[in-house]
């Protein structure tokens, strides 16, 4: 039960160090930890992208791994940008913001989700289409608090 105890205040701790104000989650001010959006839809993959190809947008710094997907991203940044700003998906519909991992992505009917860790991307994967719901409902209440 201690174990248990322990756990539960390590997470509440790591989530108030990790929690932020903004509606888009950052990390040393760039979104997505660096990783470039319009890889994930485009090659399929969680591409790092370069410091030289950056646009701001919605208050945080957007990396690309190449000219093409800044170019993209940029004519429709709503079409790449992660949704509830790239902060857990699960989380989001709980009512509250999560950091995510990168490594814990998915494309959802044309949108990208991620998720805190693979543990609760698995709980998220086997609910998906309600939790969406839940998530697109709470989103507006929670994405400017902390």
């Amino acid at each position: 039960m201690k174990y248990l105890l322990m756990q539960v205040m390590a997470l509440g701790l790591t989530l108030s160090v990790h929690a932020q104000k903004a509606a888009v989650f950052t990390v040393e001010g760039k979104a997505i930890k660096g990783y470039d959006p319009v890889s994930f839809f485009t090659d399929g993959l969680a591409q790092k992208g370069l410091d030289s190809l950056h646009c701001e947008w919605n208050h945080a710094i957007w990396l690309f791994a190449t000219a093409e997907n800044r170019d993209s991203f940029k004519k429709a940044p709503e079409k790449y940008a992660p949704q509830y700003g790239g902060y857990c998906a699960y989380g989001a519909a709980d009512g509250h913001k999560a950091p995510t991992e990168t490594d814990t992505w998915s494309i959802v009917d044309g949108k990208l989700y991620f998720n805190y860790n693979k543990k609760v991307r698995q709980y998220w994967e086997k609910d998906r289409g309600n939790l969406i719901k839940k998530a697109d409902a709470n989103w507006p209440a929670i994405k400017d608090r902390e």
